[in-house]
Order: C-alpha cells, then structure tokens, then sequence
C-alpha cells in the first residue's frame, strides 16, 4: 500500500499544480450553485432532492468525472513515461489505484465543497438532513464509479479527448443498456435492468439507503479498474 500512496500523492500533486482541477471544480460548482438558487427559487421547498436528480448536474457530473481522469494514463503513454513507471518497483495495480485514489479526492473535496448549498437549506428552512446526506452518498458513488470508467479510457489510448469521449461512450452505454430490457427475457432480462448507472443513484436521492446499489458501484469501480491493470500489463509484455 506504500506504492499506492506514492503513486496518489504524486498525481494529487500533480493536480495541484496544473488549473485543470480547479478550472473544473470551479465550474462545477458555478453549475451546481446557480442550479440549486435558481430550484430553489422556483420550488420553494427546502430540499436537495431536485437539485441532486437535475439533468445539467447529472450531465456535469460526467463531464467532470471524465475530465478528471482523462490524462491520468493517457499522458503518460503520450510522453513515453508509462514505461518508466511501469519498470519501477511498481506493480500496475498499484498504478492504477493511486492514480484513481487522487482524482477521487479532488472528486470528493469538490463535493464538500458543494455542501454549502445545504448548510444554506439548513439556515434558511428545515430540510431532511437524513435524505440530504444519503443524497450525498449516492452521488459519491456514482461519481467513484464514473471517475473509475474514465480511468480505464485514459489506459487505452494516448489522447487525453479520446478518452474523455470514450469514457462518455462508456457511461452513455451503461444508461442506454435499460432499453434492451424489453428485447431480452429471462434471467438476461435482469441482468440487463441492472445495469444501467444512473438507475441505481435515484434511491439514494429518496433517502432508501439500499445494499444492492452500493453494491453495484463498487463492482464498477473493481471491474473498471481491474480491466486498467490488464491493460497495462498487455504494454508490459509488448
């Protein structure tokens, strides 16, 4: 665990030293804010519930998730120091890991970030701090699961864009896949309503807190970072 540390120290610094991360989360939370006041406004209701399941901030959440994590391998494979890194005392997984680990505490400063919009409800109204937080919850899941789909297109390519649209194409698939519910039957047709990756976000925005959700992202992130560390083992043995 010591070379995961390393690795997500040197890309969280890596992070800090480059406007991309505080670009991002500086429009990230423009959108989130602006989209929350203006909810807020109109419902006159003291609730995040809106706010958490609006399309814009689902939308941003995947453009800043892939953003994220576009250059995270795909700019080590373009300045050819992926080998270096790949020859060093290091095994891929531990690449893969740290690099994911750093972009998810910028993911999760920016969302402690965006907590003032509830300490704002709270001041102003009387919300349920309980659906509120499991809200939360379920867009920290969701996110890790997206930042670990933008990971795994950043290993296939050296273009940091390619890998933003890919891991886009990717989410975009894992949504669109609940319409071939009504095209497959039996047990298939479980699996394929399963595993669309927004469906299990909403619960959370209602305050049910279930297993099977949590459960589901993180297979995503094990099966999205699994499938990064065979990908850089395939350049190993080139």
């Amino acid at each position: 665990m010591r070379n995961v540390y390393h690795v997500a120290r040197r890309e969280l610094g890596a992070y800090l030293a480059s406007p991309i991360a505080y670009v991002v989360a500086a429009i990230y939370l423009a959108v989130f804010g602006g989209m929350a006041g203006f909810i807020l406004y109109y419902s006159r209701e003291a609730t995040m519930r809106y706010v958490l399941v609006h399309g814009v901030i689902l939308l941003f959440l995947v453009l800043v998730t892939q953003v994220l994590t576009m250059r995270l391998l795909a700019d080590e494979q373009r300045q050819g120091t992926i080998e270096l890194l790949l020859t060093s005392p290091v095994r891929d997984w531990e690449v893969v890991v740290g690099k994911y680990l750093a972009s998810l505490v910028v993911f999760v400063l920016m969302l402690v970030l965006s907590g003032y919009f509830g300490i704002v409800l709270i001041s102003i109204g009387d919300p349920d701090i309980p659906v509120m937080l499991s809200g939360y919850l379920g867009l920290l899941l969701l996110g890790s699961a997206l930042l670990a789909i933008g990971v795994f297109a950043s290993s296939v390519t050296q273009n940091q864009v390619v890998a933003a649209v890919l891991g886009m194409g990717i989410t975009l698939l894992l949504w669109l896949s609940g319409a071939l519910v009504d095209f497959v039957g039996g047990w298939l047709q479980d699996v394929v309503a399963y595993v669309p990756v927004f469906d299990h976000y909403f619960d959370f925005v209602r305050g049910l807190v279930d297993t099977r959700h949590i459960i589901y992202y993180i297979s995503v992130v094990v099966l999205f970072l699994f499938l990064s560390t065979r990908v850089l083992e395939a350049r190993r043995w080139k």
